[in-house]
């Protein structure tokens, strides 16, 4: 089985993190997508309390039987990617693990703790944006076989807009979510 692993700070998960994931089963790409959100290792601004999030997540899987939700970032205090992903590698040690990233991760990834071992050992899923695909593979060409891109549009949104939206009473940020995770945010006071 193919297994896609959605790291991110999900804050809140919207619509265009469940098209992705739907894009990526539907298209064959994974069999299972597992979202997991980080700490707060990175201290970023105005991040929500870790359980919330996990929560709005767990209602978005809810709907999909190949969405899962793990913990395993909130529960350790500080986790880099190559530790998830050893992580999971061990709890499924019989499929193969891949992870869910945006073009602009994937130009960063020399920045991150033990690189050339995540590109050795792991599948990348890269959601392409703009033109970033030949400078991309021409920089990791060393990693081909370990880097797949993958045609899913997008679009602009992103949970810091949404974040803005509620603080200003706006209720597109209703239209860019689950409906049930708008209730949940509603109904926990998030983002006011």
């Amino acid at each position: 089985m193919k297994i896609g692993i959605f790291g991110g700070s999900f804050n809140p998960p919207h619509k265009m993190h469940e098209r992705m994931a739907s894009e990526l089963i539907n298209k064959h790409f994974l069999d299972e997508i597992i979202f997991v959100p980080t700490g707060n290792k990175y201290q970023k601004k105005e991040l929500i309390d870790g359980n919330k999030r996990l929560e709005m997540l767990e209602i978005i899987a809810s709907k999909h039987s190949s969405f899962k939700v793990s913990d395993y970032e909130l529960k350790n205090e500080l986790t880099y990617t190559y530790q998830t992903l050893e992580h999971f590698k061990k709890e499924f040690p019989n499929d193969e693990i891949y992870f869910i990233l945006g073009a602009d991760n994937l130009a960063d990834i020399p920045n991150w703790r033990n690189y050339e071992y995540l590109l050795e050992h792991y599948h990348f899923l890269v959601i392409n944006r703009g033109n970033a695909k030949n400078k991309l593979m021409k920089e990791f060409k060393k990693y081909e076989n370990h880097i797949e891109f993958v045609p899913i549009e997008q679009d602009e949104l992103s949970s810091t807009q949404i974040r803005y939206f509620f603080k200003n009473h706006n209720k597109q940020a209703l239209l860019e979510l689950d409906s049930d995770v708008a209730d949940y945010i509603i109904e926990q006071r998030l983002y006011e």
